[in-house]
């Protein structure tokens, strides 16, 4: 699946689910709390978990784990660009040429 297919596919689902309707801050909520929930899967997979409440899981446990909230992130993101009529791959050459220009004179 190419990232257009994929950003259509959010959002009929996210539209099928009726969570395409939330408030623009409501959605910039949950972004900072699957954000929070990338850090904590990063810190899983780097220095593991010390609290005596929390289980302890394996390497690619973790890693799915990381995979699946990159996933979220990423789901917040595309309804947010959706909502402004964004497309990804816009986002992706915009974001491009933006490091291309700034940092050109520094290679």
């Amino acid at each position: 699946m190419d990232v257009t297919e994929f950003q259509q596919w959010v959002k009929k689902y996210y539209e099928s689910r009726g969570w395409s309707e939330l408030d623009i801050f409501i959605r910039i909520g949950f972004l900072a709390e699957e954000t929070g929930e990338v850090a904590r899967a990063i810190r899983a997979l780097e220095i593991g978990r010390d609290r005596p409440d929390e289980l302890q899981f394996s390497y690619e446990e973790n890693k799915q784990e990381l995979t699946e909230e990159l996933g979220d992130v990423l789901g917040n993101l595309i309804v947010i660009a959706n909502k402004y009529e964004i497309p990804l791959e816009e986002i992706f050459q915009s974001h491009k040429k933006k490091l291309l220009d700034r940092y050109a004179n520094n290679q």
